[in-house]
Formats: structure tokens, sequence, C-alpha cells
């Protein structure tokens, strides 16, 4: 659910298209690859979860085996066929900790939580409009917008996180910070969240709220640039945060927080949708929508985060990129340096996962669920 405006202009729409075009499947394995990881290494896989269209309860969740080669479409639905409604509506974001796989269904006010290697359904966790995730010292921050989805420049219902049980699956307390808080990422004994005021248009948000952990109070708020989405915590002490703009006249940018003393620290004049970060590289693409032409403005960089500078302006070096429609989401592979873009399309039908060497070459592309957006890598266990 990315364009908080665009979606809501063209649901209608797209709403009689989700339910006629391509209806869930039952789990299909594709090969795509040869073996990529060999069994000395760690990293075995990765998860891919699939947003689905809004209102359409078409939230997928897919498999990529890395030992073997084969992508798993829809597995969630094959591992618990009775649960109602499969994984429902949104899914916004994904995460491992321990044992547990953790699915955020933004539309469907919950977090499924599974086994992470059996995807058998564990429980779930009951949230409104939640949206991201993340963990620390056995608890699970979550992300709410708290109120109902609408766009009004006078919504009153303030956001706020969740601190959840992992054991229990409880919500133990919230805290309340911005209007309709994104991504989170937790330095040291704080939690930050980007605040975006998302459905508050004109009246966005513009900052940063930081938690202390262990009191689980908000106690300060770093002012950045409206409209506030992504956070990746670097090894040098900076948070980069991205802005989505307004859509207008102000445009998307990258942001970067100095989480030494909480202040702000700079700006570059780069767009970011989404990023990736890997060592001192921020993969990052951009999708930004523009209400004056109409149309979508699609790039992808590579920001050095130690010298804080563009480095290049495309990681995809064999022109494949055309091939893209709506880019969606990106990860690396941290043993390989491959990497991973989906292909939203038109946000109705089935996407594509392409897969690119490091150097920026295509090696193979597959099939996906709708709307495909949010990685999480699985490593074997530990005994193994």
């Amino acid at each position: 659910m990315r364009y908080l405006l665009m979606i809501f202009g063209i649901f209608a729409f797209l709403l009689p298209s989700c339910r006629h075009d391509a209806d869930i499947i039952p789990e299909t394995v594709i090969p795509v690859d040869t073996v990529t990881v060999t069994v000395a290494d760690e990293l075995i896989g990765f998860y891919l979860l699939n947003e689905g269209n809004m209102g359409s309860n078409k939230s997928t969740l897919d498999y990529m085996d890395l030992t073997t080669g084969e992508y798993h479409r829809n597995i969630f639905a094959t591992a618990n066929p009775t649960v109602p409604k499969e994984l429902g509506d949104v899914g916004n974001d994904i995460g491992i900790y321990g044992s547990k796989l953790y699915a955020v269904i933004n539309c469907s006010n919950k977090v499924e939580v599974m086994d992470k290697y059996t995807v058998k359904r564990l429980g779930r966790i009951d949230i409104p409009n939640c949206r991201y995730i993340k963990f620390h010292d056995g608890y699970a921050y979550v992300t709410s917008y708290a109120g109902p989805v609408k766009i009004d420049p006078e919504y009153e219902q303030i956001g706020y996180v969740a601190k959840v049980d992992t054991a229990t699956f409880q919500v133990l307390a919230t805290c309340l910070v911005g209007f309709q808080p994104d991504e989170l990422e937790i330095v040291g004994n704080k939690i930050y969240v980007a605040n975006s005021g998302g459905y508050m248009v004109p009246n966005y948000e513009s900052t940063v709220s930081v938690i202390d952990i262990q009191s689980f109070t908000e106690i300060k708020r770093i002012s950045v640039a409206i409209n506030l989405h992504r956070l990746k915590a670097d090894n040098h002490g900076n948070l980069w945060v991205s802005s989505r703009g307004d859509y207008y006249d102000r445009p998307s940018h990258l942001y970067w927080i100095d989480t030494t003393t909480d202040t702000y620290g700079g700006m570059l004049p780069v767009a970011a949708t989404e990023m990736a970060l890997d060592g001192d590289s921020l993969y990052l693409y951009s999708t930004e929508w523009s209400y004056v032409t109409m149309s979508n403005e699609i790039t992808y960089g590579i920001v050095d985060v130690s010298k804080r500078a563009l480095v290049t302006g495309n990681f995809i070096t064999d022109g494949t990129e055309k091939l893209i429609k709506i880019p969606y989401g990106v990860m690396i592979n941290p043993l390989t340096k491959d990497i991973y873009i989906t292909d939203a399309k038109n946000y109705v039908t089935p996407g594509t996962l392409y897969c690119f060497d490091r150097y920026g070459k295509q090696k193979w592309n597959v099939r996906t669920g709708d709307i495909p957006a949010h990685f999480v890598l699985l490593y074997k266990p530990i005994s193994q």
C-alpha cells in the first residue's frame, strides 16, 4: 500500500478487475536457477510477501529455495488449508525472529505468526491498520495507523507503536507517536519511527519519533521532511530516511539523522521509494508518482553511506530495467551479492521477481503473486 493518495483514486476502477484476474491458485513450484548455495552456507532461501490489491484478500506468500533453485508460489494456502481468506488483505511487511515468521497484514488488522520453516500458522496478533515490524529482546514492535483507512486532512486518530510479547502474541503496551507512522528501526536502546501523515493530505507529518525502549515512551521528535516512509541504520551512526514528497512540487529525497545526537544530519537530492543496505552500499529505487504529469519517474541508484554520496545512477547494467514496469521491492543477497527486484506491473495481476548478479546483469526471473513487495532471508537451523 505504497501510494496512499493514488491508491484511493484508482481503487474503485481496479477492484472489479482484481476479483476476476488471476485468482489465487494452489502452490506452484517453478525451477528458475541452478543451485546457488552449497550445503556449507547458512543462507538457504528467502520469503517474498505479495501485497495483493487492497480489498481483494489476495496477499500471498512465496518462497525461493536457494539450495534447489526452485521458486514456490502461494505456500501459505497449502500449509494452512483451513485458514479462512488465507493471509488476508494487503501484506505490508515480513520478518523473522527466533523460530517464527511474522507477516504484517495491513487492512486485515493483524500480524500472522507462522513457523519459519513449515509456514504453519501459530497464531495472530490483532493490531488495527498495522504497518511495519521490528524485534528486540523478546519483543516485537509494530507500527499502527490506529484509525480507519481514509484520506482526511482533519484525521483525528494519532498512530502508535505496539509492544508485543513474542511468546504469547499479546500486545503489552502502546506508545503514541505521530500520524500514520510507517517504518521503524531499532538502534541501541532506541526505536526510531517515520511519521508520514499520509492520510492527512496536504497536512503531512514531517518528523521521526524517538522512543526509549526501556521506558517505552517517546522522548523526542526530529524534524526531517514531509511524508516520511523508510528507515535504514548504517554502521556509521546514521539513520537514512526516505520522504515521498507531496506528489506535486515537493519531490522525494533521501535524508539522514545522526543517531549519536538524535539530530538532523542532511539531505541528498536522490529520490527513494525502497532501500536495501548491504555494507556501505545503500541500494535504492524510486517510482515517484506525479499528479502534475500523471506518470511515474523511475530511477535506480546506489548511495555510499560512508561518503553520503550517490555513486551510481543505475545498478542494472544490461538494459533490462526497461522490462520492469513498476519496481516494488528490493533485496541484496549478503553472500552472492545478487540483487533482487520485484515488478508490480499493473497492481492487479501477478508480478515478476528479477534476479541480477552483483554486476547488474539479469540471471533469471519468475512469476510471483500480485504486487510482490517484501523480502526476508531464511537461514538453516543452527543444529545443521
